[in-house]
């Protein structure tokens, strides 16, 4: 996913700034003419050269979109201390640190637009993914909080919920659960990211938005 939405925002004219705990990100960054840096979203020190390297190519930020894997997995109370650390550095403090770096210079160009990527579950919690679920939820009560904060400075925030997305190898059956009875494409969830970051949803903040088919409940 993350590749198919830098994908779409280069072709909608973004100069981009990559980061993946692979080389990846760095050869998509070079294939499209953008920076690019091998580090993890739970590393404090990842982040700052990430944004450190971005600025120094452009000169400003105007947006970002935070998207981390699953973070460890196990029966609820068999997940160590060690394991639950890592979920919270992985998911939520990636955010929060994120936002300290990149808020300054957002509020200088009097205009951001932030995208969380999460989960359907962050708010109908499955077992299969207990830390994921728990921090995500994190996430977007964090997102609320910080659109609340930096509304007025013209600094949008918003979370997406994907469903089952074909950028994993699901098993088969997966579409039955969906309305739609299909699986999500990496492209809707790419095109739906590019959205919330123009202009063109410049009266949405704070929300937290499901791209899953109809597959929750939650009203």
């Amino acid at each position: 996913m993350g590749a198919a939405i830098a994908r779409e925002l280069h072709e909608r004219g973004y100069r981009l700034g990559l980061m993946s705990p692979s080389g990846s990100a760095v050869e998509l960054a070079a294939e499209l003419g953008g920076v690019g840096i091998k580090g993890s979203a739970g590393e404090a020190n990842d982040l700052e050269a990430l944004v450190e390297k971005t600025v120094e190519a452009y000169g400003r930020v105007d947006a970002v979109v935070n998207h981390t894997g699953h973070p460890p997995k196990g029966d609820l109370l068999d997940i160590t201390d060690e394991k639950w650390a890592i979920g919270n550095d992985l998911m939520v403090l990636s955010v929060v640190r994120m936002a300290r770096l990149v808020t300054p210079y957002m509020l200088k160009q009097g205009k951001g637009a932030w995208v969380n990527i999460t989960t359907f579950a962050s708010f109908e919690p499955s077992l299969v993914f207990p830390v994921s679920c728990a921090y995500r939820a994190a996430v977007g009560a964090y997102t609320k909080l910080y659109s609340d904060r930096y509304g007025a400075d013209n600094i949008r925030m918003n979370a997406l919920l994907p469903g089952y997305i074909d950028s994993l190898d699901h098993k088969p059956g997966t579409e039955d659960k969906v309305p739609m009875k299909r699986l999500g494409t990496m492209a809707e969830i790419a095109k739906t990211t590019a959205f919330l970051l123009s202009d063109d949803a410049g009266y949405i903040t704070g929300q937290n938005i499901r791209i899953d088919g109809g597959v929750t409940r939650h009203v």
